[in-house]
């Protein structure tokens, strides 16, 4: 069954430049959608819906009638992922039972910068259990809560993850945009492979207070939208500084009005072109080729590069700092809980899916979490090296790439198609990605669709400096406008092909 996304309720199909406020026949609307018969109630993606949203919808249409729209964003349905909290009766759940009380009443700042901007909070989106850090065997957009997520170009195929539902909400056009969560390829992966555009900013960018933690190094919240003017806009609102996240002390000092900074050109821009991190598959080489002939048309000149060369041990260092710092923060967020969550430690959590192995460890298990578990804390010599290593390591390698070659930004595909859900073997490999050396240096990357294989999106990735976003932005915005509208989603049973 196609879905018409003309046909969606008014406040979750604005066009870019529209300011028009959710109504209360918009979210009955959207209830029929989400939970009847139509095509997009199969994907999973939305764990809950918020219960204040009619009151809120109609307050915010009032005030736009009588002239006090606060932003470019009023009125939009705005859908947030489930590790980040809401200061209403939605529950933060992080996709696990062991959080199913976690009602906290408190907005993350994210939220309440969304608010004052006259945003609606549609509702919480379903995503990879833990975002993704329970077990190295997991099927990604699969939690307790929710169960799978399904990508809405072929239901049997891949959301990516963590921010499955956010992906395939947007794509879906459940709402105007949704937010995502990063530490290593959270916002992309699934952006791209849902045909959406992600931005993970840069680290201390957008506040993480009130998110679900996995690592303060790497962690950052991002918007995942349907264009890159959207994802502008909505960086515009939630970006700056916060008192309780020392990451985000410089944010202010570069935070910016990123919808105002597309200037439609990137007449003389300098792209590097990652040589060997375009893969071998061949629908995604034809696609990346093809954007980088519409890149050159838009004036930029493009440098080869051949070899990336990250250092070696990356992602073995990268993961003794996760590790390390999924006990220390998760710890540190779970005794801030109400004192409905029983669960107050990692060893509490891995205790809890012991004793619900049925319903927690059904598909896969936890030996992720019980190795973190068996780490010494942030003060252990190995953690400090390993920190050091892996941020000096990907932030001199991108530094290097960008400087030597005199290019603004890098520009690779973010990986290759969709891959079948398999909840037997999990997560499948689908090619290079392009996640690791932004995500682990903490530097910003960009994703935006570039086309289909077979009928499955396959997403293009642009790679800056620290606190480049405006930049990357821009190149996303004029890569967008001449690559042109692309097939929306059919809900398919099966992709349209095996790859070719």
């Amino acid at each position: 069954m196609r879905l018409k996304l003309l046909a969606l309720p008014l406040a979750l199909c604005l066009a870019p430049n529209s300011s028009v406020a959710a109504t209360h026949d918009d979210m009955v609307a959207i209830d029929g959608l989400i939970g009847g018969g139509h095509a997009a109630s199969q994907l999973n993606a939305i764990i809950a819906l918020n219960p204040d949203r009619d009151r809120i919808a109609a307050a915010l249409a009032a005030d736009k009638v009588a002239g006090r729209g606060r932003s470019a964003i009023h009125g939009r349905a705005i859908l947030i992922k489930d590790n980040i909290e809401t200061a209403d009766e939605m529950a933060t759940t992080a996709g696990s039972l062991a959080l199913a009380l976690n009602v906290s009443h408190r907005d993350a700042p994210l939220v309440a910068r969304l608010r004052a901007s006259g945003a609606l909070i549609l509702g919480k989106t379903n995503l990879s259990e833990w975002a993704n850090i329970r077990s190295s065997h997991s099927m990604s957009g699969w939690s307790a809560v929710g169960s799978i997520v399904r990508n809405p170009y072929a239901l049997d195929r891949t959301a990516c993850g963590s921010s499955s539902g956010s992906g395939a909400a947007v794509a879906a056009g459940l709402a105007w945009a949704a937010i995502g969560t990063e530490t290593d390829g959270s916002i992309v992966c699934p952006a791209a492979m849902n045909g959406v555009v992600g931005l993970k900013p840069t680290v201390g960018l957008v506040s993480r207070t009130h998110v679900v933690p996995i690592s303060h190094s790497q962690d950052t919240p991002g918007p995942m939208t349907r264009s890159v003017r959207d994802a502008a806009m909505l960086l515009t609102v939630i970006a700056g500084s916060d008192a309780a996240d020392a990451a985000t002390k410089n944010a202010d000092s570069h935070r910016r009005d990123y919808a105002s900074a597309l200037t439609g050109t990137i007449e003389g821009m300098r792209i590097g072109v990652l040589r060997d991190a375009v893969g071998n598959q061949a629908g995604t080489r034809r696609l990346f080729e093809a954007a980088l002939v519409r890149l050159k048309e838009a004036g930029a000149i493009l440098v080869e590069i051949e070899k990336t060369d990250p250092p070696a041990g990356l992602g073995a260092a990268e993961n003794t700092v996760l590790l390390t710092e999924l006990k220390a923060d998760l710890n540190a967020y779970l005794a801030t809980t109400p004192a409905s969550v029983k669960t107050r430690t990692l060893a509490d959590l891995i205790a809890f899916n012991t004793a619900h192995a049925d319903t927690e460890l059904a598909l896969f298990g936890q030996e992720t979490f019980v190795e973190a578990e068996s780490t010494k804390g942030l003060s252990d010599p190995a953690y400090l090296k390993a920190l050091a290593a892996s941020q000096t390591g990907a932030q001199a390698t991108l530094g290097r790439l960008l400087t030597s070659n005199r290019v603004a930004m890098l520009v690779q595909p973010t990986n290759g198609p969709a891959w079948l859900s398999d909840p037997v073997n999990g997560d499948q490999d689908s090619g290079p990605s392009a996640s690791q050396l932004p995500a682990v240096a903490g530097f910003p990357h960009l994703t935006v669709p570039m086309g289909q294989v077979d009928g499955l999106p396959v997403g293009l990735s642009l790679i800056g400096p620290a606190w480049s976003e405006a930049l990357l932005l821009n190149a996303g915005d004029v890569y967008e406008h001449r690559r042109g509208p692309l097939p929306p989603p059919r809900f398919e049973a099966h992709a349209a092909a095996t790859f070719r």
